[in-house]
């Protein structure tokens, strides 16, 4: 057992950090009822994000509040700390963690000491350097981005339905999305469905007016289900009036128009980048080994290559995928792995506290689900191809048992079952992004002095 205190630190609240703690919590309970035990979560967030929810909370299916599991609730026995790591000395064994109290009082962070270390502060959009891109472009990451996005999408409707100029309106019902991934093709086909069905609610709305564009710097989309179902996917967006442009890039966005490398120009009000992950910028501020694409050279037993009691997982890990035929083959960094690591990853370091010989992290790639709207999606499950409902349906059952907790899955459940029940909510509500407004305005505070500068709407 356990012969002194050991302190552990958790870095991240995503996947691997919530339910590597969730797994130590279980396994060291006792120890951590004696005191022997201590582990600490540091995370930007108190809530961990269910990523493959976003698409249906950007179109209304799932409330927001469903999409994301409460820290503090799950992780009752661990220290939940808000705030950002900013630099690691391993070979001191210390963090530097900023939190907000620190940036509102104007301190320096504080060093955080620890016996072992978990990094899994996760991944951050890959962007590049297209001009006006930082300006316009909307993320699809996070919760928030998700019903910014939604609200955003809503309020391009309004502004089309109320004017009465071509450029403007054309501008407002053009919809650019950039990256064939996961986010990007789901984003877009689930609002795409929404804002079709919200069409029918405005008297000078088709949904033909609507441009809706998938622009992918390669020959082929959704990679993970196959290049069959990738075909499919791009014959079934295309029947829907959905542009989808392979084998091209978003050269500029500047001056709100969107601009390829065949030479198409959009006029657009909506670009949404999708376009890849890479490393977060944390991984660059350790002493720690990383790889030449900027993750962490790691092992099989998921500690980092080289390195004592330092672990990781996810998308900052460079994991070996020891179930390949290709020897140098890692695993993708994706949810699948990512949950499945958490668990061996919180068993290794039970079994290095107690003495015991390290687990070595295996696991065959299944396969994937994606959905394309309402009723609508596509899988390949071992080797098994799926299209159309059976798709669409396995997709919600598969995320259903794997959001965490019982709670959360029993309220997406009663949210499905009521959306099939009673209409879609078009409901647009962009100023919550800025609650004060009003207030700031009846006030005597400085209006808006042009459009984008509206802090009530989300453009």
């Amino acid at each position: 057992m356990v012969k002194e205190r050991a302190r552990i630190l958790v870095v991240g609240g995503g996947y691997v950090g919530m339910y590597t703690a969730l797994r130590l919590q279980r396994k060291l309970k006792g120890e951590l009822r004696r005191g022997e035990v201590d582990i600490t979560i540091v995370t930007p967030d108190p809530y961990m994000t269910y990523q493959p929810f976003l698409p249906e909370a950007a179109a209304g299916s799932i409330s927001p509040r469903h999409v994301v599991v409460p820290l503090r609730r799950v992780l009752d026995r661990c220290h939940v700390v808000i705030g950002e790591v900013t630099s690691i000395d391993h070979g001191m064994r210390t963090a530097a963690v900023t939190t907000l109290a620190n940036a509102e009082a104007g301190e320096a962070a504080e060093l955080l000491g620890y016996d072992e270390l978990v990094l899994a502060p996760g991944s951050v959009s890959r962007t590049l350097p297209i001009p006006g891109l930082a300006e316009y472009g909307i993320g699809f990451k996070t919760v928030e981005e998700a019903i910014g996005l939604r609200n955003h999408v809503i309020e391009q409707m309004d502004i089309a339905s109320s004017t009465r100029d071509p450029a403007i309106r054309d501008a407002a019902l053009t919809f650019v999305f950039v990256g064939g991934g996961y986010a990007g093709v789901e984003a877009l086909g689930e609002l795409e469905d929404m804002a079709r069905y919200t069409a029918r609610y405005y008297h000078n709305l088709r949904p033909e007016d609507m441009k809706w564009i998938l622009v992918e710097a390669t020959d082929r989309i959704l990679p993970e289900v196959g290049p069959e179902m990738g075909r499919y996917t791009v014959t079934q967006l295309r029947r829907r009036n959905i542009q989808v442009l392979l084998g091209t890039r978003l050269e500029s966005c500047a001056d709100r128009v969107a601009v390829l490398s065949d030479g198409q120009r959009f006029p657009t009000r909506t670009l949404v980048w999708t376009a890849g992950v890479k490393p977060h910028p944390l991984l660059e501020a350790t002493d720690l080994p990383r790889t030449d694409r900027g993750r962490l050279r790691c092992t099989a037993q998921l500690t980092v290559d080289g390195t004592e009691h330092a672990w990781a997982a996810g998308d900052a890990a460079a994991v070996p995928d020891v179930t390949a035929d290709e020897p140098g083959t890692e695993t993708a960094p994706n949810a699948q792995h990512a949950v499945r690591q958490a668990k061996v990853l919180g068993d290794n370091i039970v079994h290095t506290l107690r003495g015991e010989p390290l687990e070595t992290y295996a696991h065959a790639y299944v396969g994937s689900v994606a959905s394309l709207g309402l009723h609508k999606g596509v899988a390949q499950v071992y080797g098994r191809k799926l299209k159309g409902y059976p798709a669409w349906f396995m997709h919600r059952v598969y995320h259903l048992s794997r959001v965490p907790t019982f709670n959360r899955k029993a309220r997406v459940l009663a949210e499905w079952t009521l959306a099939g029940l009673f209409k879609r909510e078009i409901v647009s509500l962009g100023s919550l992004e800025h609650p004060r407004a009003e207030f700031e305005l009846a006030a005597g505070g400085k209006p808006p002095h042009s459009p984008s500068d509206d802090p009530k709407g989300s453009s």
